[in-house]
């Protein structure tokens, strides 16, 4: 832990640097009433975390601190939110320690785009599936708080594109170049009045990545339009399709680590390994206002990924048609608000696997063969909410909520016959997920506590054991999650200041253990207990005429441990959680000379992270600096220009951006634990837009 504390003293300098700026900030005579016309403004945008549910969220002006591409670094900014990028394609997104063990993707949270579900069937969401430059908002409830949007353990990110600017129509465009043949375009038309707006954006990325087999081309297209039927009511509509093609350079062992992390695997490298993915989302919402005090919003929408993936070991072809309806109901009753609903989601799982002939291909890479497998699953979630929210005085508010889940998986082995047909469905007991939040409203802030009961789905890996059956014996996993925390505004309402204690313990631990390269099995193993404080600060204070400076500071605090987590004949009990870091620092600072001219100085630091149920092997802790400027200018009336550049990783650091738990050495091959991060990198863009 030596690199870690040294670290944390060195960036002492970071905390009392921003608290001189504070006190300096106090001493300057502003003008008060448009600094708090700043600071407030977001708290107008209407959350989607149902009344006194604690959320936290990134603006469009967080966002643009960063790379086009580099979602990671802006979702990083969130305290308790940490997401391991092995590559654009390989995302892992954990919510104060929940989901730290899954192997390549994102589980055990809740996603929603547009208020609608995009969270598959065994609770897989895929966030690459979105262009960030077309984000509004994005917005984080952690931990099994929100009842109306899932109760999952991990908690919900709400993605929420631009909101419409009444009276506008322009086009804008916006051309990014980069490091590694980095290059991205985003082209939108968007036209709004009174009953009727319109949105359609289209975008392309291409880049050969820092690593070897690490190419990424996407190309996607997004439509969002609302329309007044009538005075009291509307219909909204979303369409989402994204095409991409993205190598895949796996993790690498410890040597090739230190040595040259732009290597690849060796066995991917050889394979030519990539993923090819078209997925497509629709959606379409009526929503009608009765009166001032009710309203319903029903949701119906469509997905389908095409899937083709070869890899080392086989190659899969799959594809996944799902579809749902999601309805709510708000409004008042007698002295309190309520909200009652229901989310449905079935979809329909086809996978086949083939023998991958790379090795007979000479050195052409993937090749399919013979056909290994053939299988489908039919998975349905059901979903039953309520909440209620009283005024037991004018500052006192009281929240009870409760959830209602019924999943099913069914599995249809269509490849083998007789007794070798492993075909069974698996349904999961009713599961009732209750929740109370307190809120106290202060004149400067609020304190709340709140207590929940939150569950997770066991993937498709955990569902089937390796021979391909059904395991009748996996349990969900469930949990009870107890919090308290704040919101203050100090310094004449410049400092807004957030502080949040957790305990949350979960049961029947969902372990996929690795036994081979391709071969996983799912057990229940224990217990955990998630512990943590988070801080997030945040200033704001006029340095000189039309300059604002805007400094942050975040930390979360992870103490996570093994309960009771018996693995054969090791007891691990005790243990720090694996793929945890119990310290993270993200810190910046942006100056600001009105709307025309940007600079924004960033900072992560990521503590060691245990690569190992027995704590017996660490990942190095690291500081990550990123830069980034922005300057707009007005040429005319009509037409607004804009420029930017950013340098990221700029110290050049060889860090791990992602890392792979309790990997296993096959063939007497070291364990590959690392995905290293990008080497020192630019961005550069130009921006128009112009307004009709």
């Amino acid at each position: 832990m030596t690199k870690s504390v040294f670290a944390i003293k060195n960036f002492g300098f970071l905390v009392l640097f921003m608290s001189a700026l504070f006190a300096f900030g106090q001493q300057k005579k502003d003008s008060v009433t448009t600094l708090n016309e700043v600071i407030l403004r977001q708290e107008f945008i209407r959350k989607k975390a149902v009344g006194i549910t604690p959320s936290s969220s990134l603006e469009i002006e967080d966002l643009q601190q960063y790379s086009p591409i580099d979602f990671a670094s802006g979702l990083n900014e969130l305290s308790g939110v940490y997401v391991l990028s092995g590559a654009l394609n390989t995302n892992r997104i954990t919510i104060r320690g929940v989901g730290a063990r899954t192997p390549f993707s994102t589980d055990k949270l809740k996603m929603y785009f547009n208020g609608i579900p995009v969270t598959n069937g065994t609770g897989v969401s895929a966030i690459e599936a979105y262009d960030f430059e077309n984000m509004g908002r994005i917005e984080v409830v952690k931990g099994p708080k929100g009842s109306t949007l899932g109760a999952n353990l991990g908690g919900v990110i709400l993605l929420n594109t631009k909101p419409p600017e009444v009276g506008h129509t322009f086009l804008t465009n916006t051309f990014t170049i980069g490091s590694f043949n980095m290059f991205k375009d985003n082209l939108s038309f968007r036209h709004s009045e009174k009953n009727f707006n319109l949105n359609l954006s289209y975008n392309h990325l291409q880049t050969d990545g820092f690593r070897q087999n690490n190419s990424f081309e996407r190309d996607g297209l997004l439509l969002t339009s609302s329309v007044k039927l009538y005075p009291k009511g509307k219909l909204d509509f979303l369409l989402n399709y994204i095409d991409y093609t993205a190598g895949i350079p796996s993790s690498i062992n410890e040597t090739d680590f230190q040595e040259d992390p732009r290597r690849a695997a060796a066995n991917w490298l050889a394979a030519r390994g990539f993923e090819s993915n078209k997925y497509t989302l629709a959606g379409m919402s009526h929503s009608h206002f009765f009166d001032s005090n009710l309203k319903t919003t029903t949701s119906f929408f469509y997905t389908y990924l095409d899937h083709y993936e070869p890899r080392p070991f086989n190659i899969l072809d799959e594809f996944t048609s799902g579809f749902g309806f999601r309805t709510i109901l708000e409004g008042k009753l007698l002295k309190g608000d309520f909200t009652v609903g229901a989310e449905l989601y079935r979809d329909e799982y086809n996978w086949q696997t083939y023998f991958n002939q790379f090795r007979d291909n000479d050195g052409n890479g993937s090749l399919q063969g013979r056909q290994l497998s053939d299988n489908k699953e039919f998975r349905s979630q059901l979903n039953i909410f309520a909440t209620y929210a009283l005024n037991l005085s004018d500052r006192f508010i009281a929240q009870a909520g409760l959830a209602y889940n019924q999943t099913n998986y069914d599995f249809r082995d269509r490849f083998n016959a007789d007794d070798e047909n492993t075909s069974a469905k698996r349904d999961f007991d009713p599961i009732f997920l209750p929740s109370l939040g307190l809120e106290y409203r202060l004149n400067k802030g609020r304190i709340y506590a709140n207590i929940g009961r939150g569950f997770s789905n066991p993937g498709l890996e955990e569902t089937l054991t390796p021979d391909g059956v059904i395991n009748p014996d996996i349990e969900q996993e469930k949990g009870i999650n107890y919090e308290i925390g704040g919101r203050f505004l100090w310094a004449k309402n410049r400092l807004v200041f957030n502080i949040a204690a957790y305990q949350m313990n979960i049961k029947d631990l969902l372990v996929a253990d690795r036994i081979d390269e391709d071969q996983f099995i799912g057990r229940n193993a224990g217990e955990t207990r998630h512990q943590g404080v988070e801080l997030d600060l945040r200033y704001r204070y006029q340095i000189a005429e039309k300059w604002l400076a805007v400094p942050r500071f975040s930390y979360s605090y992870s103490n996570h441990s093994f309960i009771d987590f018996l693995d054969g004949e090791n007891d691990f009990s005790g243990n720090a959680l694996s793929g945890v870091p119990r310290h993270r620092i993200n810190s910046g600072i942006a100056i600001r000379k009105g709307i025309a001219f940007v600079f924004n100085l960033t900072h992560q630091f990521v503590d060691e992270i245990p690569l190992t149920d027995a704590n017996t092997l660490s990942s190095d802790s690291f500081n990550i600096f990123n830069l980034s400027s922005r300057y707009t200018v007005s040429v005319s009336q009509n037409l607004v220009l804009g420029l930017n550049f950013g340098l990221n990783n700029l110290f050049g650091t060889n860090y791990a951006q992602s890392v792979l738990i309790n990997a296993v050495g096959f063939g007497g091959s070291q364990p590959r634990y690392f995905y290293p991060g990008n080497g020192r990198n630019y961005f550069a863009g130009l921006r128009f837009n112009y307004s009709f």
